[in-house]
This record gives C-alpha cells, structure tokens and sequence, in this order.
C-alpha cells in the first residue's frame, strides 16, 4: 500500500456538513487492490491480536463486532485502514467515530476518510494505520512494541496540542451557546465570534482586561501595598534581593513562622511555608531564587487555602486547596500510597486531566520530615501526611468546592478587591480557618490577587458542585445575548462566481457597512485591497472572519478550497449557488458533473436553518440542492414561466424574476421591481443575460438580509463592469476603429455564456482569442473549439505560459479538432504564445469589429490592450427613471399572474 496525499478538513466538506475534522487520505492499495481481507492468510486472526479493541466497531452490520464481521467475510484494505486509524485514536483517548471509504475513478486507490480531535494525531494516526495493516499482511502480526510506541506518540501529540482546561471549558461554553471560536495562532490567543462582534482571549485573560491591573496583580508587593492602604488584611511582609537582607527581613515579619516566595511566579513554583528555622529559610531562599530575582518574606498564617473567583465583579466560585497528601490505608508505605494515588484515571501530567499527579520535590521531603515521615514510612488507617506545603493543583493538590459556604462579607471583601486592583476575572488566594465566618474574626488574609486565574479547580472540583465558571465569562463578553457572528454571505457556482461577489458585497456598502470579500482576484475590505491572489479558500475567508472592522463578510467559495480544507466557518447566513457544469473534472477525484454539484452543495447545506440558499432554478442540479439543506429556499429564474418557481412563490417563497425586462424580487403577493436590466451597467445594456442572472442572484441574497429595495437598486445602478470593479470580468475597451472584450471565460459553460453577448455583436467581425487552463480533460477542449466556430468568424488559438503538466501545443490541437468538427473550412491561426496571439488579434482587427480575448493572465491582457494608445473602457448609458418599487398590477410576468 502507499499513501498517494493526506489532506486535513476543518469546516464542512464534502463528506460531511456536521463533522468538520476530518483527515482524508488517498491511498493506492498496489498488489491489494483485488484482494479481500478472508483471502489474506492470517490477516483476520493477525488483526484482532493486535487491536482486539476493535469489537466495539459496529460497522454496516448495525452490531458490536460488525466490523470484524466484515473482515472476516471479506472487505478492502482501505475499508479496515479507515477504522483502524479510529480506533488508534481511541486508545490515545481521543474520541472519534465518523469514518468514511471510497474508491476512486482509479482502480484500486481509495479516499479513507476518518476523523480527528487534533490534526498532527489524526495524519499520524493514519500513516500507523497503513503501517499495522501493511505489517500484519507481511507478517502476520504488528509487533507490540510499534503499537505501545504508536499510541505513546499519539497521546504525546494530544496532549501537547490540548487547549488548558480554563480554555477549554470556556470554549465549551461557547459552543453551546453557538457562538463560533478559531485560534489565532500567537501567544495562544483565542478568537470568540467573528469580525466587528469578535472578543479575544489568552487564558482566562479577555480583551477587556486592563494592562494596569495585570501588571499590579504579577507585582505582588505591589498588590499587598495597594490593598493594606485601603484597610484589606494582608500579610506582614517585605521584599528582598540579596541573601544579606534575609534575617533583618524575618525579624521585621515578626519571626518565625515565614514564607517565602518569588516576587513574580506563578503555580507555586518557588514557594515555601511555614519556615520555622534559618536553615529552612536559607533553602527557601534559593528556591525563590530560581524563579525570580526578587524575593517575598512573609509572616506565616495558619488556616486553610482558598481561591475566590470574581468574574465580571461578581463572586462566581470558591474552592478550598487541600495540598497534595495520601491517606493511610494500615499496610502500605508512603511511596506505594503516591504509586496508588496516581494511578487515579482523573490524574494526569500538567493539565491534561482534572488532577494533577503527585511528584516529589525538595519541599516534599522538608515536609516528611517535619512530619517524621520518610517514604518507608506506613501510615495508619485513615492517617494523613501532606507532601507539599503549597495547595496548587498543578502540584497534586485537590479542590473542595465551597462557593455555597463563602460568608457575605468575605464575598463583599473580594469584589472589593478586584475593583481595587483592576481586574474583570481574577482568582483571590484566601487564608482563614473558616470562610463562613468574615475574615476579620478569625484573623483570615488575602495572601495573593491572580490575573488569568485557572477554572479547574472550579469546573472540576474533587469534592463539591462543579461550577459553570465559563458561562460568567461568556456573559460579560456578549451581555445580553449580545451579537457575536456577522453575516456570512458565500458565493459558488462554475461560473460567475467572482462577479457576482463583487456585486453583492458592492450592494451591500450602500448599508454604510463595512464589508470584507473574497474573490478570484484578491481579498478587500471596505474599499481597499488587503492581498492580491485567487483568494477563494478557507485561509482568506478567514482573514475577513478575524478582522476587526469587518461587519459583512461576502466570500467567493471555490471548489478547490471546499476539497482541500473545507469551508473556513461552521455556517453561514446565506449560501449562493449559481450554476454547476463541466470544469475541473478529473481534478480531486470529482469525475462527474453530479458529484461536482455535490461538492458546491456544501454552501448550501451550510446554511443556518433560519437562513437562505439561493438556488439557480433554471439548473436541475442546483435546484435539487433544495432538499440536501436545512436552510429556507430562495430561487433565482430568468423563465418569468418557471413552475418551479412559480410553485415555491405561492407557498410564500422568495424568488428573483427577469420579467418583461426588469429584474424583479416576488415575496408573498408583492412584486418589488428593481429595476430594467437595460439600465444596469452589468448586464451590457440587457444584452449579457448570464450578467442578468448574476445581478438577479446577488440581488436576491442581500434582500433576504434585509437589504432594500433601494439600496440594491443604487448598488446595481453604480456597478459597473470595469476593470476596477470587476477586472477580467466582460471588461469592454473602445479602441477607435474597433472594441476589444476581456473576459476569464475558461471552460464551456463560460463559453456558452458569453457567446450570448458577442452573438448580439452585429457591427463587424467577432474575433477571439481563445484557450484554457492545461488540465482540463480532453473533451473540455474539443467542446472549446466547437463553440468557438460557432461564436466568433475568425480565431486565434493559444495556450497558457504554465501548461499544468499537458505538453505544450496538445491543448490547442483538441481545440482545433472541435473547430473542425463544426466547419472543416473555419479560419483560425494557432499562436501558442499568449501576448503573440493578442497583439496579432488586435493588429488585424478590421473596422467595427470586436476582439474578444480570453486571457490566462488578465492583467496583461490588459496592459497590452491599453499600450495602443487612446483607450476608453467603455460601460453602456444608463436609463435614470426609476421603476416602480412595490406593485400588485401592472406584472404580466406568468409568475406574478398565477399569485394574483
């Protein structure tokens, strides 16, 4: 077996709108691809050896053990790699179920499809999976050794890619509320919702948390002082930063008992307490020392350990710290009491569980022994012995929730302090025998003030309630239900695509909103270009998601992008799809025009349930897209005749109609006419119908969110077809004696568009400059140059400067060969050379003719057409009386008729 390309899916994909982690591998089973599992010798018995896991898969059987049913029947190789790499995953404790195996047009390579928590595990998990089938059918067996390294690799990989257990709970949180998330991928930033309604966060740290107060909570001493002005009881103590200064400093604390600890750590490290001698403190010392220059000294204070969490100036939770101790059991030792300890499901290493496992340090065996313990030691029934002095989870500490018992003034206190401080979330580290009672009774401190304080020991206690600690922070990121997506409007077809992009997002600034879009030609906000490139992906519709400013985002939605990623968000408000037809067949395993119309159904499908997808009526394929999405329907039509749409109006559908002339939106028994397609500069003075049904689509989008009449009337009436609104996109130039048309027509479906413009050409000869892209198939180009006879009287054929992989002048050959097939005695010339066969078109251009160029590169295109001298780019006048807006009467579209 060889594994031909993995590819990592992060939104909703073609194999899936719901599950969007999923990796896809397209694997060629070489000498296996006609050989069935029962026809290996060994393999079924080889395999259950080495993942008897693997009876919990039910597979199509619908039972536990469906799957090795099926193996043991017979089934593919990529069939058992899909469910092996499951379940390797599994047994590294990532959860995972959906799978999916497909063979491909050729023979023997198959898509396996499986899913994944964390990408770097889900690609290894499918190279181990190839490896231990390939091993077993070699060898009969995967050694054991492989498999306990493989799995040891995969829990490494899920466990140093895990978001921290605050982020992660916070995220949850999130999800359930729907608001979407994405990491931003520096200093662990987490973006929560999209655009102008996004809120950021690191940690527990949000974008409202002020520098000031996180720079007084990290500066302890600092925090003591501020706090010990305004009346808050704090510990006696001081700062220091030489050995020398120690002693005086005991002394000014009042003796012993002390602690020490570094000015500015965190998570306990450095800290000592309870010091009851020199040679203790000396040790401390240098412990602190370790984590920070500067040293606390503090007086000692008896009492239990508790962190208050204050949200949004709120108390949310209170968990008391127990310091990391076993309990004795009459019979084991100390060490045998940790081994047991840790080998607790719910303790892990750092923060990959809710608790923590306990190690050892210097502190540890200070405090045995003060303890007159040593690790030999075998503790009563019931005994307890601490083996750390700090309560820090991260050091195998545990919590006990005690939010319920916090008395009012303590909970008064503590939001006191944060306003004090000048934090939105902080983590307040309380001393006192008893919270119940108020601090000043039983002489309680406020030993610390944590910016970015954890939420495990809250969401997760050991003992107590769980508390939705999250849930405060979401509610004062977005109060009141308060808006974190924007619109999300997608655009996808064959054809069209890029224009109608333009057009909707153009229409949609007449709201005076910022709108961020992508297209073929680059990415903008607002009025300004951000990136230059084919930025159709989910990488740019990214970019536009997480810009700040943006308040609609419009993004073009190729195909390439939806296979090679997914789409870059959960769902959208509106999904557009224009048109599916023949272009990019052959290319990523999708061979038929069916399954091309599945693939740009993912737009669709992705929709929100309250939202819309706007369908092409006049496209079966696109209009059957109907019943794969939850989404409300809105249909586009240019036959004022059509039954579907027709239908879909009268039971109180939206539609956008080409009636006697005008671009219309029927809702209901109304009849909002926008405006006559003659008079929108797009269309060419009505004379680009395929420019028709792009303006009635984008139209139709952005009325269904709320866009008025008016507003996308200005936005169709200030469009124009130009190379600075849609450059490559029917771009006219008038050159004196004759005019030449820019257009990205590239396969025949454009083709066929556009020859509806240039047949209404009547002046003069129509003369093209044709090709398209090398790795269309064969017959792609053969149908080229039929129509092509039949659209222009005279064509040059050319190629483009990067051939993708065909040989240079095979292209032009396939096309001369539809030509021929047409009119055995058509004129053409074949000038491989793009800029040759461009400016020889344009040198003998006779008088009144139209050149029509089909450029690989549009902006050469252009620049040569401009280097003949006086160029005027030429848009058709526009009619400035406006139609009626609203109207019952007066329609005699057959749509209209059948609603009054």
């Amino acid at each position: 077996m060889r594994i031909l390309k993995i590819q990592t899916l992060r939104g909703p994909n073609y194999w899936s709108i719901r599950r969007h982690k999923l990796i896809v591998m397209r694997l060629d089973l070489e000498n296996l691809a006609e050989t069935p599992s029962n026809e290996i010798p060994g393999f079924y018995e080889g395999l259950v050896e080495a993942l008897p896991s693997l009876e919990g898969h039910y597979c199509s059987p619908g039972c536990r053990g469906g799957f090795l049913m099926r193996v043991r029947e017979g089934t593919m190789m990529g069939h058992i790699v899909e469910h092996v790499a499951l379940e390797l995953q599994e047994l590294a404790l990532m959860h995972v179920g959906f799978g999916r195996t497909r063979e491909t047009s050729t023979s023997g390579v198959y898509q396996v499809v499986f899913e994944y928590l964390n990408e770097e595990a889900g690609r290894y998990a499918g190279r181990a999976a190839v490896r231990l089938c390939q091993s077993i059918v070699d060898r009969g067996r995967y050694p054991k050794a492989e498999l306990e390294q493989d799995l040891q690799d995969l829990k490494d990989l899920w466990r140093d890619s895990a978001l921290g257990p605050s982020t992660e709970s916070i995220i949850k949180e999130a999800e359930k509320r729907g608001i979407p998330w994405m990491q931003l991928g520096a200093r662990f930033l987490i973006q929560l919702g999209y655009g102008v309604n996004q809120k950021r966060m690191q940690a527990t740290m949000t974008d409202n948390t002020g520098i000031l107060g996180v720079e007084l909570a990290c500066d302890k001493e600092a925090t003591k002082r501020i706090l010990a002005s305004t009346g808050v009881p704090v510990p006696r103590g001081t700062v220091i930063n030489f050995l020398d200064d120690l002693q005086e400093a005991v002394e000014y604390v009042g003796g012993y008992p002390i602690v020490i600890k570094p000015l500015d750590g965190n998570h306990g490290r450095g800290i000592t307490i309870d010091i009851q001698s020199w040679e203790e403190a000396e040790a401390a010392y240098d412990a602190a020392r370790q984590v920070s220059r500067s040293i606390i000294v503090e007086r000692y204070y008896n009492g239990r350990d508790h962190r208050v969490l204050v949200v949004n100036g709120k108390v949310v939770a209170v968990a008391e710290r127990v310091p990391a101790h076993v309990v004795g059991d009459g019979r084991s030792t100390i060490a045998e009491l940790i081994e047991e300890t840790n080998k607790d499901p719910n303790r892990g290493d750092g923060h990959d569980k809710i608790l923590t496992k306990i190690e050892l340090d210097r502190t540890s065996y200070q405090l045995l022994e003060r303890q007159g313990y040593t690790l030999d030691s075998v503790l009563a029934k019931d005994e307890i012995c601490y083996l750390r002095a700090t309560a820090n989870l991260s050091t195998g500490g545990i919590a006990v929730d005690r939010t319920d018992e916090i008395h009012p003034e303590n909970v008064w206190l503590a939001q006191r302090i944060v306003k004090i401080i000048g934090l939105d979330i902080a983590g307040i580290d309380v001393v006192t025998s008893d919270i119940s009672r108020p601090l000043r009774e039983v002489d309680g401190v406020i030993v610390e003030v944590n910016a970015a304080p954890g939420f495990r020991m809250h969401v997760a206690p050991s003992q107590g309630i769980s508390r939705n600690v999250a849930g405060a922070v979401i509610d004062m990121l977005f109060p009141n239900e308060q808006a974190s997506r924007i619109p999300v409007l997608t655009v996808t077809g064959t054809n069209g695509k890029t224009t109608t992009t333009r057009l909707l997002a153009h229409i949609y600034k007449q709201t005076g909103k910022v709108v961020g879009y992508t297209t073929t030609d680059g990415t903008y906000i607002g009025d300004y270009l951000v990136e230059v490139g084919d930025n159709t992906g989910p990488q740019s519709a990214q970019l536009i998601l997480q810009d700040p400013t943006v308040e609609v985002a419009v993004l073009e939605t190729a195909r390439g992008g939806i296979l090679r990623s997914g789409l870059a968000f959960e769902a959208s408000n509106v999904g557009v799809v224009l048109n599916v037809a023949a272009d990019h067949l052959g290319i990523g395993d999708i061979d038929t025009i069916d399954q091309l119309a599945h693939l740009k159904s993912v737009v669709a499908e992705a929709v929100y349930p309250d939202g819309y997808a706007v369908l092409n009526a006049d496209d079966p394929r696109v209009a059957a897209i109907a019943e794969r999405t939850k989404a409300n329907i809105a249909y586009f039509t240019m036959n004022p005749e059509s039954e579907l749409v027709r239908n879909h109006i009268q039971k109180g559908g939206v539609a956008a109609v080409y009636e006697n002339g005008f671009l219309s939106i029927l809702k209901g028994d109304w009849t909002h006419r926008i405006e006559r397609a003659e008079n929108i500069p797009l269309t060419m003075g009505g004379r680009a119908p395929f420019m028709i049904a792009n303006a009635l689509a984008a139209s139709l989008a952005a009325f269904v969110q709320n866009v008025s009449i008016e507003q996308i009337r200005s936005g169709l009436n200030t469009f124009r077809a130009s190379v600075s609104q849609t450059p490559g996109r029917m771009n006219l130039f008038n050159l004196g004696n004759f005019h030449a048309l820019v257009d990205y027509a590239h396969n025949p479906h454009s083709y066929e568009a556009l020859g509806s413009f240039v047949r209404n050409w009547t002046n003069g000869d129509r003369i093209g400059v044709i090709g398209g892209p090398g790795d269309r198939r064969d017959q792609d180009f053969v149908a080229l140059g039929k129509l092509s006879a039949e659209i222009f009287d005279y064509v040059i054929i050319k190629e483009d400067d990067d051939t993708r992989g065909r040989a240079r002048g095979s292209a032009a050959e396939l096309i001369i060969q539809g030509i021929k097939q047409i009119n055995p005695d058509y004129e053409y010339e074949a000038i491989l050379d793009e800029t040759q066969a461009i400016n020889k078109a344009l040198d003998i251009a006779p008088e009144n003719s139209l050149v029509v160029i089909l450029p690989e590169s549009v902006n050469r295109a252009i620049k040569l057409i401009k280097a003949r001298g006086v160029v005027k780019e030429e848009v058709p006048q526009q009619n400035t009386t406006p139609p009626p807006v609203d109207s019952q009467m007066g329609v005699t579209s057959s749509i209209v008729n059948s609603i009054i």
